[in-house]
């Protein structure tokens, strides 16, 4: 028996949710890669406020590319597991060398407001396919990620 027929959902909706899980899923892969490398080159007045902060937000995204990950599997996919697979699809750029506070802030801020409209998007094609596991973890996300969005506004503004 097929794990689509035990958890009680239609192959062609988890189809739909596992298409734009597998974008999620790359767009998530090039941010946590923009992550680290903030990290590791921020300098400046802000340096070690920053440096943590992005260590945490690189750690809480490695959790969620390996939760994006496992619900296509559970949904009968595969994901991608290539960088140059992920590059080709990604709608998040990958940056290079950005050191300064300010710049690395607003791209996290650009990258997690495209995330959150893909995440609601997400919501609403689970939604439509009766799956209700999927919805709940893009509501974790959109929560987590509207309390950064703020926090992070309110840090960067003068």
């Amino acid at each position: 028996m097929k794990t689509l027929e035990l958890i009680k959902l239609n192959e062609s909706g988890a189809n739909n949710v596992v298409a734009s899980l597998q974008q999620l899923l790359a767009d998530f892969q090039v941010y946590y890669t923009n992550l680290r490398g903030f990290h590791w080159n921020i300098k400046g007045h802000d340096f070690f406020v920053l440096h943590s902060q992005f260590e945490k937000m690189y750690d809480d995204t490695a959790e969620k590319v390996d939760e994006i990950a496992e619900r296509i599997l559970m949904l009968g996919g595969t994901p991608a597991n290539k960088f140059s697979d992920y590059l080709k699809v990604a709608n998040i750029n990958e940056v290079d060398k950005i050191s300064n506070g300010e710049q690395a802030l607003n791209n996290i801020l650009q990258s997690i407001s495209y995330l959150i409209g893909e995440e609601r998007k997400i919501l609403s094609i689970a939604s439509q396919s009766g799956d209700e596991v999927t919805v709940s973890m893009m509501s974790d996300y959109l929560k987590e990620q509207e309390k950064l969005v703020w926090m992070l506004t309110a840090y960067n503004s003068k």
